[in-house]
């Protein structure tokens, strides 16, 4: 975990749980030791801080690149691990990014969603398949997170919940079907 990381959550953290009123359910189930692909749901702008305060891992994130061109925001995101990805187009270099925290053994979060969406239960939502192809280069496992929130609306002084799924080993994946099958079903 980097410094600044470590300040932000260590500082904020208990504060951001606080007024959040965020609860984790399997904490246990987190793994440590190993890179792995944090898969959420995307239910508002405050899921990455979410996340990234109750988990023991540093996440980084993609964040699309609007973000950073707030100059002061920039710096902040870049040193807390975000790095901008361009939704428009298929942004090779933020998946080249995401293969190379990886491959250093750090954790990388994603929104299979591609982007927020506020009050839809996430089971009737498109999955982007991103996350599967990010998980067949790179061979690393899957940590399933689950935000559950009433009327699937992150918010301030709204009860959150963070339910941490049962890790998905590189093992269990079938890396042997064609690509675009491949990369859908992990997704």
């Amino acid at each position: 975990m980097n410094k600044v990381y470590r300040f932000f959550k260590k500082v904020f953290g208990g504060f951001l749980r606080f007024i959040f009123r965020v609860k984790v359910k399997n904490p246990e189930k987190e793994i440590t030791g190993e890179p792995f692909i944090l898969c959420a749901n995307h239910t508002g702008a405050a899921d990455p801080i979410i996340i990234s305060v109750t988990m023991k891992n540093q996440i980084s994130y993609m964040a699309k690149k609007e973000a950073f061109k707030v100059p002061i925001l920039a710096q902040f995101l870049r040193s807390i691990g975000t790095f901008p990805v361009d939704r428009k187009k298929g942004d090779v270099a933020a998946i080249k990014k995401t293969v190379e925290i990886l491959k250093d053994g750090g954790c990388v979060g994603i929104f299979p969603q591609g982007t927020r969406c506020p009050g839809v239960d996430p089971r009737t939502t498109e999955v982007k398949n991103g996350v599967g192809m990010i998980a067949a280069r790179t061979g690393v496992g899957v940590l399933p997170v689950y935000i559950k929130t009433k009327k699937n609306k992150t918010g301030i002084f709204k009860k959150t919940r963070l339910i941490v799924g049962d890790y998905i080993k590189p093992s269990e994946i079938d890396f042997d079907l064609p690509p675009r099958e491949k990369y859908k079903k992990i997704s």
